[in-house]
């Protein structure tokens, strides 16, 4: 099912404690903010809307650095205004495509929660993932003895909660009751009805600064590393220079190829795309097509990189071992990293790049071609 997303992000997150917006503080090492982002890209978002203050917007550009489909809106003052301000920026969609409003202080959102919620909505006019009060619950007045109140048909409300664009407008638009708690309770009094799908534990909400140390000991279960390898190699022909990681070095032969021959470019690239499940680099760029006779091979590593982001992944480092007798590596071998480094936009120390002869044995041995290998992790959703 086609659906929109609206991450509301405008908040200033004061309970938090001093410092950041929670949304803009790290889990894990990553903005809390980018897991939801991540998250809604894996799960298909056609669009995400995130709003957020100026300052936020100034922030996007670090915070999601690489991320593609997302777009921003200014935030309210309230968070009711923030969430119209979001569906406003949607006004190009289809008015009864299915909108996930999310805060933004939930990172652990899934795959799972995702299409839960979307296929509630096919019987309902809105949805909200909740969990079911399992802890007793207390009532204390000042000066009272603690009272027990039952806990049957409790339930605690997460996001993303769903419904479709024109009734979520038409419900805040009829809605005079204060500020609501959130999109469900509108689309309630306005006399639609509110579908409960499954929660999830995990996604907790950011709210006090011992939040954060619990999110940290969570992320662990929230995301899964994969790990992917390549292999490529080309034979020796007449030529001048030879591309490898991308760097040019000057040389008396050079690969023979359909593209620019970079061999550990390739290799990287089908690692990646295997670390991910997306074949290799013949499936995206067949070497029949002349589209990509003497390409750069940097596109390709660029191509493999933003399928990960668009799986809601991150790279998390990638090890290049270039085999051969010659030229020699060792003299560019700090320029490709550096190279590599700047394509994947990776922190020098995540990038690696070796190299090694055969002993003049078989075809690298005897001059005939040069081979390269190469492993990479990945990090994406559970």
């Amino acid at each position: 099912m086609t659906f929109s997303a609206v991450i509301v992000a405008a908040g200033s997150g004061t309970r938090a404690g001093p410092g950041q917006a929670k949304q803009w503080r790290p889990v894990a090492g990553k903005p809390a903010l980018r897991w939801s982002v991540e998250a809604f890209l894996a799960g298909g978002a056609a669009d995400i809307v995130i709003v957020t203050t100026q300052d936020g917007e100034k922030a996007l550009t670090e915070v999601l650095a690489g991320l593609p489909g997302w777009r921003v809106a200014p935030g309210g003052a309230t968070r009711a205004l923030s969430v119209q301000s979001g569906l406003a920026a949607l006004a190009h969609r289809p008015g009864d495509e299915p909108v996930l409003i999310h805060d933004a202080a939930r990172p652990f959102l899934t795959g799972a929660t995702i299409q839960a919620v979307l296929k509630a909505l096919e019987t309902a006019d809105a949805v909200l993932p909740a969990l079911p009060v399992a802890d007793t619950l207390k009532r204390a007045e000042p000066g009272q003895n603690p009272t027990t109140t039952s806990r049957d048909h409790l339930w605690r409300a997460q996001t993303p909660q769903a419904a479709r664009r024109d009734t979520l407008l038409a419900a805040y638009a009829a809605w005079t009751d204060g500020e609501p708690t959130d999109d469900a309770q509108v689309v309630e009094a306005a006399g639609g009805r509110v579908a409960i799908a499954p929660g999830d534990p995990l996604l907790m909400k950011l709210t006090y600064p011992e939040d954060f140390a619990i999110a940290e000991r969570l992320a662990g279960a929230a995301r899964i590393t994969r790990v992917g390898q390549g292999f490529d190699a080309h034979r020796w022909g007449p030529g001048e220079e030879v591309w490898l990681c991308g760097v040019a070095i000057k040389h008396d032969e050079t690969l023979i190829g359909h593209s620019d021959a970079d061999a550990g470019l390739h290799a990287l690239t089908d690692a990646i795309l295997g670390a991910i499940g997306e074949g290799d680099i013949g499936d995206h760029f067949p070497p029949t097509d002349p589209k990509w006779k003497g390409a750069a091979s940097d596109q390709f590593l660029i191509h493999a990189a933003q399928l990960v982001a668009a799986k809601g992944g991150s790279i998390v480092n990638v090890d290049v071992t270039l085999i051969c007798e010659r030229p020699k590596i060792k003299p560019h071998r700090q320029a490709m990293r550096e190279r590599l480094a700047q394509i994947l936009d990776l922190p020098l120390d995540r990038v690696s790049v070796k190299a090694t002869t055969t002993e003049k044995m078989g075809f690298t041995g005897r001059g005939e071609g040069l081979a390269a290998s190469a492993v990479v992790a990945v990090e994406t959703p559970a």
